[in-house]
């Protein structure tokens, strides 16, 4: 590689972020749309009945952005990530209906945290591998956030690369063997899971979703068994949090459910970055180390 500073690199990550990001919108709005029209096809065949006229979403890659609204195609200046929203103020050039701001959110967001990534990792093999992480948590935590989805189209992917990379040690962000890797996955999906299943006996009610399971199922084969429980306490912690403030300042239902996988991912993400820091700091304040 180049011989940069680290800043340099750290900028080239954050522009690069910035970049991925305006994709992963893409991949937050239409991915949950295509899984939509993909059951609507299947109950059609179950139920036998005849093929609805209604248009293929659009794809991922191959069809260019446009307003969700008008369906006008966005000239290339509108697409430049945070710049381009704030040029047109939050609205679409064409039919004037504002763009919601998840868009330069979900941009700023990947920026910021891929030069995270490349600060704290280095321009090493591991921190592309930790940015392909950041950028599945991002994603995932966005279509969660939007469709109380988590969608196994990326949920698989992201458990079979962290699985795989457990072989290939100079790739790993952190250090997790191929036996440890399974051995956290099977954990991971089973705590969760053996929650959910108390929870529906003692309450009759659904706490979770499976997505839920699968998504720690994935960050253990990442990052292993001794992540699970700081990633399923801090996750808690920030649930409760930003729970409790939604009911408290914005009225929020208690009724209605909140996703669970942007916490999930965000504690993932906190412990692949601090985690050998916390755990340092916890050991010192307990007196063992």
């Amino acid at each position: 590689m180049p011989d940069l500073p680290l800043a340099a690199w750290t900028a080239l990550a954050a522009a690069l972020g910035l970049l991925v990001g305006s994709f992963l919108n893409v991949v937050i709005l239409r991915v949950p749309a295509r899984m939509q029209a993909d059951w609507r096809r299947q109950a059609r065949e179950v139920l036998e009945l005849p093929e609805a006229d209604e248009p293929r979403p659009p794809g991922i890659v191959v069809e260019g952005s446009h307003c969700p609204r008008c369906k006008h195609r966005l000239a290339a200046r509108d697409n430049i990530p945070v710049l381009g929203w704030l040029m047109l103020r939050g609205r679409c050039r064409y039919c004037g209906e504002p763009i919601s701001i998840q868009y330069p959110l979900v941009e700023l967001l990947t920026g910021l945290a891929s030069a995270a990534i490349v600060w704290r990792f280095g321009p090493t093999p591991g921190a592309l591998a930790a940015l392909v992480l950041t950028w599945f948590l991002v994603a995932l935590s966005g279509i969660d956030a939007r469709t109380q989805l988590l969608p196994d189209e990326l949920n698989y992917p992201l458990l079979w690369i962290g699985l795989g990379l457990s072989l290939l040690p100079a790739w790993q962000p952190l250090p997790v063997s191929p036996a440890a890797a399974i051995l956290a996955a099977l954990i991971g999906y089973l705590s969760l899971w053996s929650v959910y299943q108390a929870f529906r006996l003692l309450t009759g009610k659904e706490g979770m979703g499976y997505g839920d399971f699968k998504l720690l199922a994935a960050l253990g084969a990442w990052m292993g068994p001794v992540a699970l429980l700081p990633i399923i306490m801090l996750s808690s912690l920030i649930g409760a949090i930003v729970g409790g403030s939604l009911m408290l300042f914005f009225k929020h239902q208690r009724d209605v459910p909140i996703p669970f996988g942007p916490y999930i991912a965000a504690a993932g993400w906190v412990w692949l970055v601090a985690g050998n820091d916390i755990l340092g700091a916890y050991l010192r304040l307990t007196g063992v180390q």
